[in-house]
């Protein structure tokens, strides 16, 4: 599979927005493809969003997943979906329903069926989980809080700079949702793991991520491996949850791109490769 025109679509996590994918834009963009990335329901850019974030209370997961349906349905050709973060999660989700021709889930969410999650996962989403009557309500981060989720690996005024240019303030109720997915029969963050319509699924993460540890991917890499379609892992030693915009992120770009374009094409040819995992 060449460039002509690919289209990519890039999702941005919680307490993010489009902008934390602008170095990815271009740089798709320069090798040919078309790469897009929307913003989630209510978001608009930091400074406006930090302003008024009132538009992101009750957002919820399906809510977010049906919006980057109908934007993927309307693309003259199926995408490769690429997802950070919660928008891992919706990557996920969004493969289930057949669509895109491979996706790559970066330092993702746990949905329906990931169990006992680790200690610093469940500490990731306390902020927006303390207050049970606060379901529809806003989850705001302070720096410190920020470091210790996306930028782990750099000191506190490093830190500080990428709070500053990107942050914005988190919605309470995919947080519930995902949390308690394991207990709902009918959750929005339920995935088919043997759908056997679901494209090739890459999963990337960070040996010094906090809100998803290896540990975390390796169990997703074994639920998501019951499907047909290719299925991968690649660990990066020494790098945080917010590793696709820190120094080095070329290298996961270029990555994420070469191997969905090869196991797009092998699926499209008839050959699956079997489940691997790469990196420590």
């Amino acid at each position: 599979m060449s460039a002509d025109s690919q289209p990519i679509v890039l999702i941005h996590g919680m307490w993010m927005t489009p902008r934390s994918w602008d170095s990815w834009v271009d740089h798709y963009a320069d090798r040919g493809y078309r790469a897009i990335a929307p913003a989630w329901p209510g978001v608009r850019d930091p400074e406006e969003t930090r302003r008024d974030p009132s538009a992101l209370k009750g957002l919820g997961i399906k809510t977010v997943v049906d919006h980057y349906d109908q934007i993927i349905r309307g693309l003259d050709r199926p995408p490769i979906i690429i997802g950070h973060s919660f928008g891992g999660i919706f990557t996920q989700l969004l493969l289930d329903r057949g669509l895109g021709v491979a996706g790559v889930a970066i330092g993702t969410g746990a949905p329906k069926g990931v169990v006992l999650l680790p200690a610093s996962t469940l500490r990731a989403g306390l902020p927006a989980l303390k207050n049970p009557f606060n379901r529809n309500g806003l989850c705001p981060l302070t720096e410190k809080q920020f470091r210790w989720r996306f930028t782990n690996t750099l000191s506190q005024e490093e830190s500080d700079a990428i709070y500053r240019e990107h942050y914005i303030p988190g919605t309470n109720r995919p947080f519930f949702e995902a949390a308690f997915a394991n207990m709902s029969s009918n959750s929005p963050a339920a995935v088919n793991y043997s759908n056997p319509a679901r494209a090739p699924l890459l999963l990337i993460c960070g040996s010094e991520d906090h809100i998803s540890p290896p540990s975390v991917n390796k169990k997703l890499l074994e639920l998501q491996s019951k499907a047909p379609s290719a299925t991968e892992l690649k660990v990066y030693p020494g790098r945080p949850h917010f590793m696709a915009g820190l120094d080095g992120w070329e290298e996961l770009a270029d990555y994420a791109l070469n191997w969905t374009l090869e196991h797009a094409s092998a699926r499209a040819a008839g050959t699956i490769p079997a489940p691997t995992t790469t990196g420590s």
